[in-house]
């Protein structure tokens, strides 16, 4: 199954969902001393090892970030060949005066915005819906 294409059907389709909690971005040199399961996401880069992982495990494990972020899932299926989804939506966002932090997974598109611009990022994600 390789993900939708079509922008039109992607962005009337994406059906943001919410996901509970606070989440943050942290940086690490090794993995060895984590539990995989605290860890949402983690991307290898070559100046450290970025986590996003649930704010009271990162305070658990003594780590530093600087915000507090909500977690945003695109629902629709897109595919990782999709031209302009990230585009969109993170256009619409930005416009509003809203930062995003994407993350493109094989499924799904995760977008991770400011913990006190979730109402209003969801807001605006919802509104391609009604629009196209």
């Amino acid at each position: 199954m390789s993900g939708e294409k079509n922008l039109q059907t992607l962005l009337k389709s994406m059906k943001p969902e919410h996901n509970s909690g606070d989440y943050v971005f942290c940086k690490v040199e090794k993995l060895d001393t984590l539990h995989l399961d605290d860890i949402e996401m983690f991307f290898k880069e070559k100046e450290a090892i970025t986590l996003i992982l649930k704010k009271e495990i990162a305070d658990q494990l003594k780590l530093d970030y600087a915000v507090v972020m909500a977690w945003i899932t695109l629902s629709v299926h897109s595919s990782l060949e999709a031209v302009g989804l990230t585009a969109a939506f993170s256009k619409a966002l930005s416009e509003n005066g809203i930062s995003c932090n994407v993350v493109a997974a094989y499924y799904h598109d995760h977008i991770f915005v400011n913990k006190k611009d979730a109402e209003e990022a969801m807001r605006i994600l919802n509104l391609f819906s009604n629009k196209i």
